[in-house]
């Protein structure tokens, strides 16, 4: 399960790579720790159709059978629970430069960070996004009204991914022709992306922190 990513490239990057039109970021700096219910930017089709850049918090709404906490990472597209957002216009691509898997260690697991290379181009995750009214945030400081969030697809873990996380791996995106099937075919074609990226197309950048701040002149 990844629960940890970071986007290290500047807007313009961002907006070329995916193709968006339109960038409602702001002033958008490095995010090289994003952890679960932190706002990150993702590309979603606007309501004419062009694609647009802005702040979504990480984490679609539990099935209500489990009532847990907001799911980061969704493997069953087939649930009912998620086939509402399976639609092109609840699709997105959330960018990305690195993402982090925990290697099972002692005395305690240890972060590792994969990218696409070591210079970090970008890629995105396959991801879905809704409109959810309610409280996110923390105990301590409760985020309560209409929130925009997003969570993304995960898969069966490729051979480099699977010596320090053998169940799972991010759906990954590389290509303008992958990023444009995901967003605007129908389901049967777009589901078949739901697979693990090919053999040694990730390495491992870092290890150890739980941000992947290099390389800074990415930026």
């Amino acid at each position: 399960m990844c629960n940890l990513y970071s986007i290290t490239k500047g807007q313009a990057a961002i907006r070329e790579f995916t193709r968006a039109m339109r960038d409602r970021t702001g002033n958008l700096p490095p995010l090289p720790g994003i952890f679960p219910d932190y706002l990150a930017p993702v590309v979603r089709p606007g309501d004419d159709g062009e694609r647009e850049l802005l702040m979504m918090r990480w984490g679609m709404p539990c099935p209500p059978q489990y009532g847990g906490a907001p799911v980061t990472n969704i493997r069953n597209t087939k649930s009912s629970h998620w086939r509402p957002w399976s639609k092109p216009e609840h699709r997105c691509l959330v960018p990305a430069t690195s993402f982090c898997e925990y290697q099972d260690a002692k005395p305690r697991k240890i972060p590792t960070w994969f990218a696409l290379s070591p210079d970090r181009p970008l890629f995105a995750f396959a991801g879905v996004w809704c409109n959810w009214t309610g409280t996110r945030g923390t105990k301590a400081n409760p985020i309560e009204g209409e929130h925009l969030l997003f969570g993304f697809l995960t898969t069966d873990a490729n051979a480099e991914v699977a010596r320090v996380h053998p169940k799972a791996m991010p759906v990954i995106l590389t290509t303008t022709e992958e990023m444009d099937l995901w967003m605007r075919a129908p389901w049967p074609e777009a589901c078949a992306m739901q697979r693990p990226l090919g053999f040694g197309m990730l390495e491992v950048v870092a290890r150890g922190e739980r941000k992947d701040e290099a390389p800074i002149a990415a930026y």
